[in-house]
């Protein structure tokens, strides 16, 4: 190893959606010092800003670039899993949707044993992080880092979506975060005048000139060395220099659902057994770690319509327009909804997104065709996968088998879930300005053949994927107490999605953030 040892009070692993919002909360106290490392570069430039442009990131130097091992339910295919590499983390990347979850969710959390997690109790820090353009109620805030807006051009074909959902019978939701989940409606989003609003933006910019922060990036972490059951240190490569932090009081990991286990596991914290047959020396036997694995998975069916492209070959044009005005098809935004397969459910158990384009290959290929996308993921999925060692050397990617669909109740709640999408499909709001409909769509292979069960089941195997949300491989319960500090280790937290018992009934970033903000708060609290 080479390199000085540089010392800090607290060491931030990962400036994501969730390690931002702690490093940022953190150094506001001026007597503490807090490094923060991300293995990524700093998100800077139009890739990141202009919201229409994610897609461009998709499988470069800004992507981890992940794979499933081969899936027994969707055919035995590989599913990418693209998750951010930059400061910011994949709340740099993301369609940007502010969607907190279900009060179940949460109240869930605490009736399996992690007091202080029910809604109530993390509805205040939702709050905390929140500048919301509407104003402040009961269920938003305002004045804090994260600026959360109305989309600010709403595409005809989406609006025509949304009413074409109304038609069919689904009531219309101002508000997917308010009283209410269940409807269909439009998304806020995570933009400043039109621009992405990362974690990164809100939190990490108002804080870049506190000297008390010092922010790493394209420095990888490798492992964590320990002293018994505390961690001294965490060793790094900073472009090709190894060299060691040294942790004063505690280390938080914030890597995701991914990376948050496998440096445990890489750091002898894990499995003993699963540890010794991977080449490392066991250090805690924790078997629970990298177990529990939660995602969404799902499938859309595409049209093809009549309107123009959202962009064209130049869009220099519409970025300026963005630039200046706020506004434009360069201000990428979705519409949606939440729907229940029975009346008898304590919340939504299925989560529809629709967006323009066609969604070919995972969502890789063309996805600016004229046209648009839509399609259910089943929303609290039983399926459970796991990430596991796939080599002792500390760059290796881990092994991640996420079992989509492993639960034939989720294969059923995704088959309503198509069948509520085929319905909307048939209205005609959308048959009036669609080009193809649902045979056209089946016949290009962008829909089922039919609504019978076969080939309902036949699409799903053929067309589903990620979408984006993994989380559950540090369960709180199991791996970490309800203050998110790892069991049986004095000083090592971790703080993302990886922490949630069970997957919440929406998208991610913004219980990441708030994970963030709970871990901020505890640590504060344990320091007085």
């Amino acid at each position: 190893m080479t390199g000085t040892a540089e010392t800090y009070d607290y060491v931030v692993v990962g400036a994501g959606s969730a390690g931002c919002a702690l490093a940022a909360r953190l150094s506001e106290d001026p007597d503490v010092t807090v490094a923060l490392i991300e293995a990524g570069p700093p998100a800077t430039g139009r890739l990141f800003e202009i919201p229409a442009l994610f897609s461009q990131q998709l499988k470069t130097a800004y992507d981890w670039d992940f794979a499933t091992e081969p899936e027994a339910q969707l055919g035995g295919r590989r599913i990418y899993l693209p998750r951010g590499r930059a400061i910011g983390g994949t709340s740099s990347m993301n369609t940007m949707l502010y969607v907190r979850g279900h009060r179940y969710d949460y109240d869930t959390w605490e009736r399996m044993g992690n007091p202080g997690w029910g809604y109530d109790d993390v509805l205040p820090f939702f709050k905390k992080s929140e500048d919301n353009q509407r104003g402040a109620d009961d269920f938003h805030g305002t004045g804090g880092p994260l600026t959360v807006s109305d989309p600010v051009s709403v595409h005809p074909l989406l609006t025509a979506w949304v009413e074409a959902a109304q038609d069919a019978g689904h009531k219309s939701n101002p508000d997917f975060n308010g009283a209410e989940q269940d409807g269909v409606g439009y998304h806020q989003v995570t933009q400043r005048s039109g621009l992405r609003c990362s974690s990164a933006v809100a939190f990490l910019e108002p804080a870049a000139d506190r000297p008390n922060l010092t922010v790493l990036p394209s420095t990888t972490a490798l492992r964590l060395s320990f002293d018994g059951t505390r961690a001294q240190g965490l060793e790094v490569d900073h472009l090709g220099t190894v060299r060691l932090i040294r942790i004063n009081r505690e280390v938080v990991l914030s890597l995701g659902a991914y990376n948050s286990p496998h440096l445990l596991l890489q750091s002898g914290v894990g499995p003993a057994d699963e540890l010794a047959q991977g080449g490392i020396t066991p250090l805690h036997d924790l078997p629970d770690v990298g177990r529990n694995m939660q995602d969404h998975a799902g499938c859309f069916i595409s049209f093809f319509s009549r309107t123009e492209p959202l962009l064209g070959p130049d869009t220099s044009r519409e970025e300026q327009r963005l630039r200046e005005q706020g506004d434009g098809p360069m201000a990428w935004n979705e519409v949606g909804g939440f729907f229940s397969t029975s009346d008898d459910l304590p919340a939504p158990d299925i989560q529809v997104h629709a967006a323009l384009g066609i969604v070919r290959d995972e969502g890789l290929a063309a996805p600016l065709e004229p046209g648009m996308s839509f399609g259910p993921y089943v929303a609290r999925p039983s399926s459970r996968g796991s990430v596991r060692l796939r080599h002792s050397h500390p760059y290796a990617k881990p092994r991640i088998v996420h079992n989509y669909l492993g639960d034939e109740d989720d294969r059923r709640r995704l088959r309503e879930g198509l069948r509520i999408c085929m319905r909307i499909a048939r209205e005609s709001r959308l048959t009036e300005v669609l080009e193809s409909d649902l045979h056209g769509a089946a016949a290009a292979g962008l829909a089922p053949v039919s609504d019978r069960d076969q080939d309902i089941d036949d699409f799903i195997h053929a067309q589903s994927f990620s979408f984006y949300h993994p989380s559950g491989t540090c369960m709180m319960g199991k791996v970490v107490d309800s203050e998110l500090r790892v069991r049986g280790l004095d000083n090592v937290r971790v703080a993302d999605t990886s922490i949630m018992p069970s997957l919440v009934t929406g998208n991610t970033n913004a219980p990441a953030i708030m994970i963030g903000e709970r871990a901020a708060s505890f640590i504060r609290s344990a320091a007085r």
